[in-house]
C-alpha cells in the first residue's frame, strides 16, 4: 500500500459507478471503462490512505492503475486554497466521477442544469503519455477537514467552523471600577479623616473621590491636627467648599501664615456652617470677621482664648447669626458684657454661654436682661469679678414680689442646668443662698474655690435641688461634715454621681460615711487633703459590692481620689483590692462545682451500664462569676503602681492572679513595717518589743521593790528569784 498524502487523494476511473442516478433523470451514462487484466486489475483495487476523514465518510472509489513509468503513479486531488467550482463543464476526454457533488442540489432550486447532483467533472491522471490536463484538482472548502485528529464520524463541514472560531478572552470583571460613585463615597464615609488622607496618594482617581466635597461635610481635627501640614489642610477645607458643616479647628496653629494670603478664599468657600471652632487658632481679626459675616446659620461658635475677638466679634454674630444657641468667649480679654448685650438681645435661642475671665460681671443691666430672657440653660460665668447684686439680679430680677408667709420671692424659676460661679473671691452666703427654690433643673453646681462660701448656703441649695448629679465643693475650708450629712439626706442623694471635697480640711469620716451609704449613684468621688480614713474605703467597697455580679466582665463604676489623706493606710488600700477580686459564698460553691467536674468525669457504659470514673489533667476553667463594678483608686504614688496593675488584672477576669497579687503585696507590707523603714512601722516594732519585755517579766514569781516586771534603770536584766523566798534582793547592775 503506498504512503498517504495530506494534500492529495487520488482520483480513479473505477469510482465512477456503472449505474449512475443520472440515467434515472435523463442524463447521459458515464462510458465504462476498459476491463483490465493481471497487475493492472490488482492495483486497481488498491486504495490509498485518505488524510481527509470526510472523503472516507463520502466513500472513495479504488486508485487508478499505477505504471512504473511514473508518468501516472497515483493521481492526487490539490488541498490548496484556491476556489473551487462544483459545477464543470463537459470535456471530450474527461469522464464523470458520480457521487462526488461538494453540496447535493435539492429539486426545485433556482440553480443552473448543470450544478446538480450529478455533476460532471475531469478525470485526473489519464493514462495517455501526452496528457495535457492537470492531475489535481482544489477540494471543496467547506469538505476541507479543521484537524488531522478528526474521529471518521465526525461531519467534516461543521467542523472547520469550530475550528476557525478562536475563544473569545474572559472578560474582567473590575469590581471598584464598575461600582457607581454613591458607593464609593460611601464606602470611604467610614474610614477616618487621617486613612482618607492616606489613600488620596494611591491614584489621581482616588485622589478625587477623597478630597470630594460629600467626605467632609464634618471637619474635626482634633486626632490629627498635629500631624497634617498647613497645605493639606488648607485644600481639604477648599474641597469640602459648601459641604462643611461642621468645622472644628480647635489647635491648628499651622495656619498663622495661611490665613494672611488663603484666609479671603477659605472663608468665601465655607458658608453653609452649622458649628463652627477656632479655639486656638492663630488666626487674625479680619478672617474671624469674615466667617461670622458668612455663615448666618451658625448655631455653635466657639472662639475661646483668641485674642482678635473684642466687642465688634459679638456686634457682628448679633447680627449675622440669629439661630446661635451656644457661644463660648472664655478667656477673650477684649470681650466685655457690653459685647454680650447685643449677642443675648439679638439670638433668642441662646441656650448655652460660656464667658470665663470676662470683665463686666458687676453690670447689674446685664444681669436684668438674662432675667428677662430666661432662655440660658448654662451659664459659666467662673474666675469673674461676679457680685452678690449681679446673681440676685439674674436669679429675682428687680424689687419682685415677695412671699410673706415662706419669705421668698415670688418669681418663675430659671431654667439653668448647669452653674458655674467657681473662683468667684467676692461671692457670700447672702447671693448664693438666692439660688435656693429658683434652680430647680440644676444638675451641675461647681462652686469650688468661693472661700466666703459656709455650710448655710450650700445647704440651703442643695435642700431644694432634687436633679443635683454633679457638684464641685473643692477648696472651701468653712465647710464641714453637716454639708455632707444634708447632702445625704437631700432629694437629689440618690441621683448624685460626681462630688469633689478635695482640700477641705474639716470633713472627714463622719460625712463621707452617710454618702457612701445613701448615694447609690456614686460614679466619681475626690478626697485627697481631707480627714477621711480607712473606714470610708471599706464602706465604699461595700457599697460597689453591692451593686452586683454577672457572666460579663467587670468595669469601673467608682473612682476614688485619695491623695495625701494621713489616715488613710495600706490596710484601706488592700481592703479595696481584696474588695475587687472578691466573689459571694454562692458564686464560689459554683466555681468549687465546676472545677470537680473538670477533674472528675463520670461517664457511663452502655454495655455494663457501669460508671467509670477518669480523670481529667486539664485545669478548670476560669470562673464564669464577675462583679458587676470595681472600684479605680488614686492613692499614695508608692502603691499606685500595685493597685493599677491588680485593676487591670480584675478588668480583664483573672481574678485568681489579682488574689495572688493582693496577698503577695499585703505580705510585703507587712514585713517592710516590721523592718522598720517607715516611721510608723518604727513605733510599731517598738511597742510590740516593750509589751513583749512586759509579758516576759511577769513570768517571775516574785515581783521585787520596783513591782512586778520591774526592769533595771539601765535596762539590762531583770529581777532574780532568791532561794530563800525572802522579800529582800539585790539588784543586778
Amino acid at each position: 500500500m503506498a504512503t498517504a498524502y495530506p494534500n492529495e487523494i487520488t482520483a480513479s476511473p473505477e469510482a465512477v459507478s456503472p449505474a449512475s442516478p443520472a440515467s434515472s433523470t435523463g442524463q447521459i451514462p458515464l462510458e465504462q471503462p476498459p476491463k483490465l487484466k493481471g497487475r493492472h486489475r490488482l492495483l486497481q483495487n488498491l486504495q490509498r490512505i485518505s488524510s481527509s476523514p470526510s472523503l472516507t465518510r463520502r466513500g472513495r472509489s479504488s486508485s487508478t492503475g499505477y505504471r512504473r513509468d511514473g508518468k501516472a503513479s497515483l493521481s492526487c486531488v490539490s488541498l490548496s486554497q484556491s476556489a473551487y467550482t462544483p459545477c464543470l463543464g463537459n470535456g471530450s476526454t474527461s469522464q464523470l466521477y458520480g457521487g462526488l457533488s461538494a453540496r447535493p442540489i435539492t429539486s426545485g432550486s433556482g440553480d443552473s442544469p448543470e450544478c446538480d447532483a450529478n455533476a460532471r467533472i475531469r478525470l485526473v491522471g489519464s493514462d495517455s503519455p501526452n496528457a495535457s490536463q492537470s492531475r489535481t484538482i482544489p477540494l471543496p472548502m467547506d469538505m476541507r477537514p479543521g484537524s488531522r485528529g478528526l474521529s471518521p464520524g465526525t461531519d467534516a463541514v461543521e467542523e472547520p467552523a469550530a475550528a476557525r472560531s478562536t475563544p473569545k478572552p474572559k472578560k474582567v470583571f473590575d469590581f471598584w471600577g464598575s461600582m457607581p460613585d454613591e458607593l464609593k463615597m460611601r464606602i470611604f464615609q467610614f474610614l477616618p479623616p487621617r486613612e482618607i488622607v492616606r489613600c488620596s496618594a494611591v491614584s489621581k482617581a482616588w485622589n478625587k473621590m477623597c478630597f470630594d466635597g460629600q467626605l467632609w461635610t464634618q471637619v474635626d481635627t482634633t486626632d490629627y491636627y498635629r500631624d497634617i501640614p498647613s497645605d493639606g489642610l488648607v485644600k481639604l477645607i477648599t474641597s469640602g467648599g459648601p459641604f462643611v458643616r461642621d468645622l472644628n479647628l480647635r489647635g491648628c496653629v499651622q495656619l498663622k501664615d495661611k490665613w494672611q494670603t488663603e484666609g479671603e478664599r477659605i472663608t468665601d468657600v465655607c458658608r453653609n456652617l452649622v458649628n463652627f471652632s477656632l479655639e486656638g487658632c492663630r488666626i487674625d481679626k479680619s478672617s474671624i470677621h469674615y466667617f461670622l459675616l458668612r455663615n448666618t446659620r451658625l448655631e455653635y461658635i466657639n472662639l475661646s482664648g483668641l485674642a482678635g475677638v473684642g466687642n465688634s466679634a459679638m456686634k457682628i454674630i448679633a447680627q449675622s447669626c440669629p439661630q446661635l444657641e451656644t457661644l463660648n468667649v472664655s478667656w477673650c480679654t477684649g470681650v466685655h458684657t457690653a459685647g454680650l448685650k447685643m449677642v443675648v438681645g439679638a439670638c433668642a435661642n441662646l441656650k448655652d454661654l460660656r464667658a470665663s475671665e470676662i470683665s463686666g460681671f458687676d453690670d447689674v443691666d446685664f444681669a436684668l436682661q438674662l432675667y428677662e430672657k430666661n432662655t440660658l440653660e448654662r451659664l459659666i460665668m467662673s474666675r469673674t469679678n461676679l457680685t452678690d447684686e449681679f446673681l440676685k439680679a439674674l436669679v429675682h430680677g428687680l424689687d419682685p414680689e415677695m412671699d410673706l408667709l415662706q419669705e421668698r420671692p415670688i418669681v418663675p424659676p430659671r431654667r439653668l442646668k448647669h452653674l458655674d460661679i467657681h473662683q468667684c473671691s467676692d461671692l457670700t452666703d447672702d447671693g448664693v443662698k438666692r439660688l435656693a427654690h429658683n434652680v430647680p433643673d440644676l444638675e451641675g453646681l461647681h462652686l469650688s474655690q468661693c472661700s466666703e462660701l459656709s455650710d448655710e448656703s450650700v445647704m440651703a441649695v442643695i435642700r431644694t435641688t432634687p436633679h443635683l448629679t454633679h457638684l464641685e465643693l473643692e477648696d472651701m475650708e468653712k465647710l464641714s461634715n453637716n454639708t455632707l450629712v444634708e447632702l445625704a439626706k437631700s432629694p437629689c442623694a440618690a441621683r448624685l454621681e460626681h462630688l469633689n471635697i478635695s482640700y477641705c480640711e474639716n470633713l472627714g469620716d463622719i460625712g463621707t460615711l452617710q454618702i457612701m451609704k445613701n448615694c447609690p449613684s456614686l460614679r466619681s468621688v475626690e478626697m485627697d487633703n481631707t480627714r477621711v480614713s480607712d473606714l470610708t474605703l471599706m464602706e465604699a467597697s461595700v457599697r460597689v459590692r453591692k451593686r452586683g455580679y454577672d457572666e460579663k466582665l467587670p468595669r469601673v463604676g467608682l473612682r476614688l481620689v485619695v491623695f495625701d489623706c494621713a489616715n488613710v493606710t495600706w490596710a484601706g488600700v488592700k481592703e479595696v483590692l481584696s474588695s475587687n477580686a472578691y466573689l459571694p459564698r454562692a458564686a464560689r460553691k459554683s466555681l468549687q462545682a465546676v472545677s470537680v467536674q473538670s477533674l472528675v468525669a463520670q461517664t457511663v457504659d452502655p454495655n455494663q451500664s457501669t460508671t467509670v470514673i477518669a480523670s481529667s489533667i486539664t485545669p478548670p476553667p476560669a470562673p464564669s462569676i464577675y462583679p458587676n463594678e470595681i472600684i479605680h483608686l488614686k492613692c499614695f504614688y508608692g502603691w499606685q503602681m500595685t493597685v493599677d496593675e491588680h485593676n487591670r488584672r480584675v478588668l480583664r477576669g483573672d481574678l485568681a492572679a489579682a488574689n495572688r497579687l493582693d496577698r503577695k503585696w499585703a505580705d510585703y507590707m507587712m514585713a517592710t513595717e516590721e523592718a522598720g523603714t517607715t516611721g510608723a512601722g518604727m513605733r510599731r516594732r517598738r511597742r510590740r518589743a516593750r509589751e513583749a519585755e512586759r509579758i516576759y517579766n511577769e513570768d517571775d514569781e516574785e515581783a521585787g521593790t520596783f513591782g512586778v516586771g520591774a526592769i533595771t534603770t539601765l535596762g539590762a536584766g531583770r529581777r532574780r528569784h532568791t532561794e530563800g523566798g525572802g522579800s529582800g534582793g539585790c539588784m543586778v547592775m
